[in-house]
């Protein structure tokens, strides 16, 4: 079974083809710890490893190295999702293609602007509606006969055109322009309620109002961008060159600014932390982690509970409410590394045990989290909500010999689940 490392950001459309794939396949991806855009794929280490320096990018568990995203997603899908003939296979490409060429460099010149991370150009982005518009059409004429769009199961073409139109449907595409396109409409929304595609982009709201171009916004881009180029440049000054005059850029070059989406949607400005606002207490959440990575559980738990805060941490129990639904081991590990994925940016102050009990098509996934604060962290970002309501949450009481009996067994991961199912296997959240 395929096995390995994915390198990327957060909410990367590119690296959604590979782990939505995964799901498909049962392929083990782990997504890179402590990956940082911008600075560690600019290290010596990653650039021996991918020298354009691009994600995502994916390291195999016996150490080969992929890179681009129709690439990556290919390794780690199954023969299904690659075509049972030579003929299919070249049809997945076939729309593979289609949607780099014919979908992504128009969508980043009509998208890019409305998240503020791009100028908006008037003439640029009325050529790219209109090219939209023909990328649509063509879908629609495709699918008035077909399910999908490559024989009649969900293939990679499926998969990467969808994860293309991603920031279309979200951002622009709202129902007035895309009501032409009843096929497409019917086969998108089919592939974004795929239980597989749903554990990796969650629940998705379909464009109600079309995003503008929000000059203030693109202001406050560049002022975010400027001052994090400031502060590098202070540590270590460099000749600047004078920008040259702007000049009009030919209908090639604003119709390809796809390779500097990654940078572009990785630089945008980040959210302020909700935990901010919370008193940071004695706990540090950082110190733990890396006890708890670096010691054995005899040594973590009591070191645990020697520095624990209980005046400014919580401490949780959820449950998947879900249980009956619960298929594969591998599907329910999925669900989990989901969720990790989609709540990355409240990694920082939280810390989180799951493990899934039982066997195949017998089986729960249940948890103990830690988090600043004595309320339950999800609801103070809608960005971490996705995941939440499928769990039961109870508030533990820290000073419980219940918690404390818990708190062992989650982070020693050992024991049984409720109904008696032994620990078949688990995930750190940290």
């Amino acid at each position: 079974m395929v096995a390995g490392k994915l390198y990327t950001y957060p909410e990367n459309f590119r690296a959604f083809k590979a782990l939505i794939a995964a799901q498909y396949s049962g392929a083990k991806l782990e997504i890179a710890k402590g990956f940082v855009f911008g600075e560690t794929n600019k290290s010596d280490a990653f650039l021996k490893k991918f020298p354009l320096g691009k994600v995502p990018a994916f390291e195999s568990a016996d150490g080969h190295c992929i890179a681009e995203s129709n690439a990556i997603a290919y390794y780690v899908a199954n023969e299904t999702l690659r075509g049972s003939s030579d003929l299919e296979k070249a049809q997945i490409i076939q729309w593979m293609t289609f949607a780099d060429t014919e979908i992504l460099p128009a969508s980043c010149t009509w998208v890019f602007p409305v998240l503020g991370i791009m100028q908006f150009n008037k003439q640029a982005t009325a050529r790219a509606k209109e090219d939209i518009d023909k990328a649509l059409q063509a879908l629609d004429d495709h699918l008035l006969t077909r399910t999908y769009l490559v024989g009649e199961r969900i293939t990679l073409a499926d998969i990467v055109v969808t994860c293309t139109l991603l920031h279309l449907y979200q951002h622009v595409l709202d129902e007035a322009f895309r009501k032409s396109y009843v096929n497409t409409n019917r086969w998108f929304i089919t592939l974004i309620n795929q239980k597989q595609v749903k554990a990796v982009i969650g629940d998705f709201k379909l464009c109600e109002k079309a995003g503008e171009f929000d000059p203030k916004k693109y202001a406050e881009f560049q002022a975010a961008i400027g001052s994090g180029e400031k502060k590098k440049t202070e540590k270590a000054p460099k000749a600047v060159k004078a920008k040259p005059e702007k000049k009009e850029v030919p209908k090639k070059e604003q119709e390809e600014p796809a390779d500097a989406a990654e940078e572009a949607l990785a630089a945008e400005p980040k959210s302020k932390d909700p935990f901010d606002e919370m008193p940071k207490g004695t706990f540090n959440m950082d110190d733990f982690k890396r006890f708890y990575s670096n010691n054995e559980e005899t040594k973590s738990i009591p070191y645990f509970w020697e520095k624990f805060d209980k005046e400014n941490y919580s401490i949780w129990y959820g449950e998947y409410k879900y249980q009956d639904e619960l298929a594969k081991v591998y599907m329910s590990c999925n669900l989990i590394t989901g969720m990790f994925q989609r709540i990355e940016k409240m990694r920082k102050q939280a810390f989180a045990s799951v493990c899934v009990f039982g066997e195949d098509n017998d089986s729960s996934i249940s948890g103990i989290w830690v988090w600043r604060g004595q309320d339950l962290a999800f609801k103070l970002s809608p960005d971490w909500q996705i995941d939440y309501e499928s769990y039961d949450w109870k508030k533990l009481d820290p000073d419980a010999q219940e918690t404390k009996d818990l708190v062992t067994q989650y982070f020693s991961w050992t024991g049984t689940d409720k109904q008696g199912r032994k620990f078949n296997q688990g995930k750190i959240f940290k």
